[in-house]
């Protein structure tokens, strides 16, 4: 019997990726591994904090949603939805908002779901699944797949432009509806691109499922998302999980609480009495799936087939044919608006300035995107706080990546 100890058992070793790529935000990931052990794991957020909720304070409450658009170059819209909705119930009108307006407001957030979630699927992650080092180097050997993706991200960014006047920072949104409303022919004239483009992703959403091997991750996460009652969500909703959290959306603010960690200048959000929680495509896909429209509906068995689980889904890494179905959904959903589109009798309702409180979450895509604000009687901003989805997943990040260090802890650096 040999009692030699294994001079490898408790050697340290710490791997840092001092900033990932192919990420929105600033990050870096810190590993600490003695022998076969995971001693440490850190996501280290050290983008500097913005100060938004604070100098919001004493802006007039019209100024908001230009201003929290800027928070995210790629999701503009959510945030701009979401400081919308929640003023709009400050100042007593959210349920006087014309249906017309809210046909509107789904068309310009199907035109970010579609440019954000292509972006994510085709130039951040595919790379990676396939071996390459970027999507320019994919784009040799799978050029007719990056040629189709950044022409779906194009069609996304035109139906924003179209709402919004440009597709970056978009200024056509505001609170009470929009400052003014596309000209039909305008909407015609797109309405086929979007066509085309949604037969394109169906086919990609094919290709996403069969040609692409996920790792196999399992973890027993708590998935929230918006959850409305005829509808996949994106504007509108109660907020619930798979294990019983049913809250209106005024309500969500006190029934989580925002936590911060020495290493990260984002801080981590917890259910109360819980812990981590996951927002995103997997939480909307597995509590919302039965809405999802008809042409994403038809692929969801063919693509549960291909990677040979049936919803719910409980891999994180099943996110990227999430992203894919709830893309063929919001192209389906957008040509379905753009088709029967007419000017509305009006763009917005009219606002006199008061003093009052609203709370609202929309769904950007990666996941609720919260605010709730205070306002003076001259219509004045005198608090604002906004929790947006990726810092409420930082927590669940972190503990997934523990859970992976431990699968990958016998391979070399």
């Amino acid at each position: 019997m040999n009692n030699t100890k294994n001079p490898e058992e408790n050697k340290e070793r710490t791997i840092r990726v001092g900033a990932l790529a192919r990420v929105e935000g600033e990050g870096a990931l810190h590993l600490v591994m003695k022998g076969r052990r995971v001693e440490e794991v850190r996501l280290e957020i050290f983008e500097p904090p913005r100060f938004y909720e604070a100098f919001l304070q004493g802006r007039h409450f019209m100024e908001v949603p230009d201003i929290t658009s800027r928070i995210c170059g790629i999701c503009p819209i959510a945030y701009q939805s979401g400081s919308c909705y929640a003023l709009e119930k400050a100042m007593g009108v959210f349920d006087q908002l014309d249906a017309p307006i809210q046909k509107l407001r789904d068309l310009i957030y199907c035109g970010e779901w579609i440019e954000s979630h292509v972006l994510h699927m085709f130039m951040l992650h595919l790379p990676d699944f396939l071996g390459y080092e970027s999507a320019v180097s994919m784009a040799q050997d799978y050029g007719e797949i990056v040629r189709r993706a950044l022409r779906i991200k194009k069609a996304g960014n035109a139906v924003i432009e179209l709402l919004g006047g440009r597709s970056v920072h978009p200024v056509g949104m505001c609170v009470g509806g929009f400052y003014s409303c596309p000209d039909p022919k305008d909407a015609a004239s797109l309405l086929s691109e979007i066509k085309a483009c949604l037969a394109d992703m169906a086919d990609l959403t094919l290709f996403l499922a069969q040609k692409v091997t996920y790792p196999d991750f399992k973890r027993d996460y708590e998935f929230v998302a918006l959850c409305p009652d005829d509808e996949y969500p994106m504007n509108l909703g109660r907020i619930k999980s798979n294990r019983g959290l049913d809250v209106d959306q005024m309500e969500f603010g006190e029934a989580v609480e925002e936590r911060q960690v020495e290493h990260s200048n984002a801080l981590f959000s917890a259910i109360k009495g819980r812990g981590a929680y996951l927002v995103g495509p997997l939480a909307r896909l597995n509590l919302n799936h039965e809405k999802l429209h008809r042409v994403a509906a038809d692929l969801l068995p063919t693509v549960c087939a291909a990677v040979g689980k049936n919803l719910p889904w409980d891999n994180s890494f099943l996110s990227l044919p999430a992203r894919a179905l709830e893309t063929v959904h919001a192209l389906a959903l957008a040509a379905d608006i753009l088709e029967s589109y007419a000017p509305p009798a009006r763009c917005r309702i009219p606002i006199a300035p008061r003093a009052g409180y609203g709370g609202h979450g929309t769904e950007a895509p990666r996941g609720i995107c919260w605010h709730d604000y205070r306002t003076e009687n001259d219509g004045t901003i005198s608090f604002a706080r906004i929790m947006p989805p990726t810092a409420q997943n930082q927590m669940c990040i972190e503990q997934e990546l523990y859970v992976m260090a431990k699968q990958v802890v016998d391979m070399d650096d």
